[in-house]
């Protein structure tokens, strides 16, 4: 949606899932409509220890 693409869900996910360098460009930061966070490369719970150290790291 803010892309200006709202139907791009999977264009999106793939680039994601597809991206090497994981913390140089944040898709990590991806969730999805419901909050929830799920799709990872490296699973959800490594996508959720990233969210949550980030999160600490700007209280």
């Amino acid at each position: 949606s803010r892309i200006g693409e709202p139907r791009a869900i999977r264009a999106v996910a793939n680039a994601c899932a597809s991206n090497a360098i994981a913390l140089a460009i944040p898709c990590h930061r991806v969730i999805r409509s419901d909050g929830a966070l799920a799709g990872y490369r490296w699973g959800v719970e490594r996508k959720r220890s990233m969210v949550k150290k980030e999160a600490g790291a700007f209280a």
